[in-house]
């Protein structure tokens, strides 16, 4: 669909289908160049209003056939157009029989059925279905699927679908078939099927509840190698899915296929997970710790999503944080048992400051549940899932494991096998636990991040300190006026100690203990606490239990107090982060006005403190000595200036590194590990810790500590450590660079996921002719602009990572990015959309780079014959 042709689908609109299906049978012919596809489908009326015309989505599609009750339609007997084929019934149940063919070859949007190698594949959430057969391709149109797939064999010799195999056997002039039942009903966004020349590992697992299920992980065969680490976490998934959640899988078969050709991580197709090969691929030598972790974490969520998403779907594409932000939770919480749970929480608050906050506060701020969309493509967002896990944490916040496991257990019993909606999930949870929950459905239905404002007042003849909490949220495109939601607030009290003060509520007979969680429902409540001995450090929003700003003017001594005595971690790690945000704010304003940025002593004796702390856990030190992200520094200030915080930013990683450079170079040596590499917790914590001191002594520009990272590089056995040395040799803009990068592409150049680390990691160098690089790069050989993780790689890491370049007031990294978002347009529109969106924030800029950016908006809007994804986002950027 072109931009002339857009229309915009609301949740108020919501029918049901007037139509749905029952059973469908598929049969395909398949071939690279032309694919026959014969449909079967047992339709019925729905309970949506009535109509005697069935209309299905189709897109792309060459038809070839229709039949109803084995009767052939004529051209006059139909209604077809560019989304779509309708035709009258006047019974209540039909038969309808179709044929269509497609062409995979020349699908570059990689959406619907598409070549990737030598082999075929599918990819049909959201909307992929119609660009393979005619259907009402919507999620509350659940339908039992069998499936045959008919091809070469010697070219395809591998033929999977959804479910268990039934059938397989051999046709004439070389080629086979095989048969797959999908006995559980579906929408047909989790259909799927792959075909080719694959290699595969096989494990056996059987289920708590006794079922014996065979585990397959396929990928091309020279990848073989690097298979195994996901095959365990798939098993780990399983196994901690029974444990927690009491789920177990349903299916006889469960398989994976790894292609490096994705616009996403991986899709949860049911029985036949697809993933972006960077989710299953990993070896020590060609992976980092980040890698292998990120593997688990998404090989765990997509077999979680064979409750929260398969068997319970959504109702429409509105409710698609109900599967998505649902599972993120699970997946975290998988990722927190099995490795630090602290360093985890970090991680994702982390991630939501730095992809979810600029999202709230620009042009497609968007609540959880949006009201309306053109591409719904464009709604798979930090909000959607970020956010929206962050919204299932306040169920677990608010009703506790067992209260929270009861209200799961009810949503499972409610509704095995429907299509629901974000209410009825809120209600098992209420229900559960007759509680009422009421405001919980706000967080789903207004956009925005909400602040949290502070004040204290401590009255030392009373002993008595009152909290006063407000809570704001601002206006977002289209709503405005937004009420007050339900915001728990875990909290205590530290006395000049360091120790834990007890909480005694004003009104309430007994003492809380030593932690209380408060509830903040109205815009602006008072909390009084009695027998406070001394003025307290107040510790607030511990676990950081709500996706919301703090403001709270703490001092810098009462920042440093909670950073070294606070019991949460989560809030010893934040303490850092606001020390260190308000210091770099400083320094950029200094930067603005042309002085040398001074660094005062809190922030070194905090880091010294840190530094010197050998007991303290290695993974929260390294994520406390990590300096704010540059995206979550943008939060902060207004109007945004990039290159002055990224300057200030440096500069004080240049001032730490200096001033502290014999501790940076003893926690490198007390952090060296010995014996071959694992990717186990206690060792991906050290190596972090040792890499980031690393980073730091590159920093510092001393020549012995640039020869100490490249003979780390040299002499490292993995690639966590090599890598880490590589970047901070490169990034600190150290002449050894260009060395390590020829080196390191000689080595790797075989491997597709590592050249993407290479490609990554020039993009995101600030020093030299950064645009001029990355168009060079674009030329190199290994470049291919039809693969996405290509362009994540190059273009996504310079437009996000190499914010200092990319807002270069000359504006010709506006220029780049806006150039390849036109050309990938004809080609992939959602991986084009994706890229536009970083211009999304160009309102929140100077008033230089204001129009610079508003500028190439105008150019890509100009252009005409958009995509619905593209045009999309650029209209709502400019306000249109």
């Amino acid at each position: 669909m072109r931009e002339d042709q857009a229309r915009t689908i609301r949740l108020a609109e919501y029918q049901p289908p007037s139509w749905t299906v029952d059973k469908v049978r598929l049969r395909f012919e398949l071939d690279a160049e032309a694919t026959v596809v014969h449909s079967e489908l047992k339709i019925r009326r729905g309970e949506g209003p009535h109509s005697d015309t069935l209309r299905l989505d189709g897109e792309a599609l060459e038809l070839l056939s229709v039949q109803v009750d084995g009767e052939t339609l004529l051209a006059a007997d139909y209604e077809q157009d560019d989304e779509s084929l309708s035709f009258p019934i006047s019974q209540d149940q039909a038969t309808v029989t179709l044929v269509n063919r497609v062409h995979p070859a020349r699908n570059t949007a990689l959406e619907g059925l598409y070549q990737s190698a030598d082999f075929l594949l599918t990819q049909c959430e959201a909307e992929g279905f119609r660009k393979i057969t005619y259907f009402p391709d919507r999620p509350d149109v659940m339908a039992e699927f069998e499936v045959r797939l008919e091809a070469d064999k010697a070219r395809y010799p591998v033929l999977l679908s959804n479910g268990n195999p039934v059938a397989s056997g051999e046709l004439e002039d070389g080629r086979h078939f095989a048969e797959w039942h999908d006995p559980h009903p579906k929408p047909s966004y989790l259909f799927a099927l792959v075909a080719g020349d694959l290699g595969y590992i096989e494990k056996p697992y059987a289920t708590s509840a006794g079922r014996d299920v065979t585990l397959r992980v396929y990928a091309e065969h020279r990848n073989m190698d690097q298979c195994d680490f996901a095959m365990t976490s798939l098993i780990n998934a399983m196994r901690w899915d029974e444990e927690r959640f009491g789920l177990n899988y349903d299916l006889d078969v469960y398989n994976i296929v790894a292609t490096d050709d994705f616009n996403m991580g991986a899709m949860e197709n049911k029985g036949l997970n697809i993933f972006n090969s960077r989710f299953v691929l990993a070896r020590p030598d060609t992976a980092t710790d980040e890698d292998f972790l990120g593997i688990e974490s998404v090989i765990g969520h997509e077999y979680f999503h064979n409750w929260t998403g398969n068997r319970v779907t959504c109702r429409d594409w509105f409710q698609l944080s109900l599967k998505e932000g649902l599972t993120v939770f699970r997946d975290q919480e998988f990722s927190a048992d099995r490795n630090s749970r602290a360093v985890k929480r970090i991680e994702d608050v982390r991630l939501l400051r730095a992809g979810q906050f600029p999202e709230d506060a620009g042009p497609m701020a968007h609540p959880v549940r949006p009201p309306e969309y053109q591409e719904i493509n464009n709604f798979y967002t930090a909000t959607v899932y970020i956010k929206g896990a962050e919204v299932v944490r306040l169920y677990h916040s608010l009703l506790g494991e067992e209260g929270f496991q009861k209200g799961m257990r009810l949503y499972f019993e409610r509704h095995d096998g429907d299509a629901v909606t974000t209410e009825d999930f809120l209600a098992a949870m209420a229900d559960a636990n007759q509680m009422d929950l009421s405001r919980m459905q706000r967080w789903y239905d207004q956009a925005g991040t909400p602040t949290v404002h502070v004040t204290t007042d401590y009255d030392e003849d009373k002993r008595r300190l009152t909290l006063t909490l407000k809570q704001s949220l601002p206006d977002t495109p289209g709503q405005s006026d937004k009420q007050p939601t339900l915001i728990p607030v875990p909290m205590g009290l530290l006395n000049s100690q360091g120790r834990a003060m007890p909480l005694k509520l004003a009104g309430e007979e007994k003492p809380r203990g030593e932690e209380a969680v408060l509830q903040l429902t109205e815009t602006e409540q008072r909390f009084v606490f009695e027998g406070v001995s001394e003025r307290p450090v107040v510790s607030l929003l511990r676990g950081f239990s709500a996706p919301v700003k703090l403001d709270f003017d703490q001092s810098d001594a009462d920042l440093a107090h909670l950073m070294a005595h606070d019991q949460d971690s989560f809030n010893r790690w934040e303490a850092s982060q606001r020390l260190c945000c308000r210091v770099i704010i400083q320094a950029m304003e200094a930067i603005q006005a042309g002085q040398t940025p001074q660094f005062p002593d809190s922030i070194d004796q905090a880091f010294a403190a840190l530094l010197r702390d050998d007991k303290a856990d290695p993974g929260l030190r390294a994520e406390a000595l990590t300096l704010p992200a540059e995206t979550w520094l943008a939060e902060l200030v207004s109007p945004i200036d990039p290159v002055a915080i990224a300057d200030a930013r440096h500069a004080l990683k240049v001032h730490l590194a200096k001033r502290f450079h014999e501790d940076w170079a003893r926690l490198y040596a007390d952090n060296q590990l010995q014996g071959e590499y694992q990717p186990e917790p206690r060792d991906i914590l050290k190596r972090r810790l040792k890499n980031l001191a690393l980073s730091y002594l590159a920093a510092s520009g001393e020549s012995e500590s640039v020869k100490k990272a490249v003979a780390q590089f040299d002499t490292a056995d993995n690639m966590s450590d090599q890598m880490a040395a590589m970047k901070s040799v490169v990034l600190e803009g150290h002449t050894q660079g260009e060395s390590l990068l020829t080196r390191f592409y000689k080595q790797w150049k075989s491997q597709p996921l590592v050249v993407d680390k290479w490609f990554t990691l020039q993009a995101m160098r600030s020093d030299g002719d950064a645009v001029a690089r990355i168009r060079e790069l674009r030329d190199h050989p290994a470049f291919k602009i039809t693969n996405p993780n290509k362009v994540r790689a190059l273009y996504g890491a310079f437009a996000n990572g190499n914010r200092k370049s990319f807002h270069a007031e000359d504006g010709r990294g506006y220029e780049l990015i806006a150039d390849v978002v036109m050309e990938l347009d004809e080609l992939n529109p959602s991986i084009a959309a994706r890229l536009v969106s970083v211009f999304n924030p160009w309102k929140r800029m100077d008033e230089t780079r204001q129009g610079l950016m508003k500028a190439q908006l105008e150019r890509i809007k100009a252009k005409g014959k958009l995509s619905r994804d593209v045009n999309e986002i650029v209209s709502r950027a400019l306000g249109q």
